[in-house]
């Protein structure tokens, strides 16, 4: 079954399983104080580097994905679970 918003993007699974993976590694490296002891570092490069494999996402889908994946860095309480199943509906054909 089919739980895309009607004229969603379907993406390769690959990809979507690409942008998890990365993700899941942003999240695990980040921690509050990361910005001062690096500096430079933004969390922004982070949810970058992890949307890279999302590319084929419309604008619109895009700036969505944006805050949720940085909720899902830079929150340790966020809600990993949902954000992984709503994840992986990117993928579902």
């Amino acid at each position: 079954m089919n739980t895309q918003p009607k004229g969603a993007a379907v993406l390769d699974r690959s990809d979507v399983e690409a942008a998890l993976a990365r993700v899941a590694v942003a999240a695990f490296t980040y921690y509050p104080e990361k910005g001062s002891e690096e500096p430079g570092y933004a969390v922004e490069e982070d949810v970058q580097w992890a949307m890279e494999p999302l590319l084929q996402l419309n604008t619109e889908d895009r700036a969505d994905w944006w805050q949720r994946f940085t909720a899902v860095i830079a929150d340790p309480a966020a809600n990993r679970r949902a954000f992984i199943t709503e994840l992986m509906r990117l993928a579902e054909q």
